[in-house]
């Protein structure tokens, strides 16, 4: 349970920047939620490759919930995967704030 509470906690981190910059969900909500629901179903489809390959197992922790949904697929695993596509769309978007406010002073414009 710890390991889905710290997912939880780390991705209010990241909604708490992204509101504060207008980053992602704050600035375009639809198309960023489009982005998140795509990648989180690219790496979950992923994931189904690789547990069906015998690649990926789940050995199992007392620090995650144990509730499995599929074999080899507890709950913890697409809350992590939302969480990455989410943090990876906040720092893209973030870079991309930086880079223009950063041109924009070397034109002696505002941002």
């Amino acid at each position: 349970m710890a390991y889905l509470i710290a997912l939880l906690v780390s991705a209010a981190g990241v909604a708490t920047l992204d509101a504060r910059f207008r980053l992602a969900f704050w600035r375009a909500p639809r198309a960023a939620a489009l982005t998140v629901a795509a990648g989180t179903v690219f790496f979950l489809a992923w994931d189904a490759a690789g547990i069906a390959a015998g690649v990926f197992l789940h050995p199992g922790s007392p620090l995650m919930t144990g509730i499995m949904l599929a074999p080899q697929m507890p709950l913890e695993e697409p809350v992590f995967l939302a969480f990455f596509c989410y943090t990876a769309l906040a720092l893209y978007t973030g870079a991309e704030h930086a880079l223009a406010a950063r041109a924009a002073r070397r034109q002696g414009a505002r941002p």
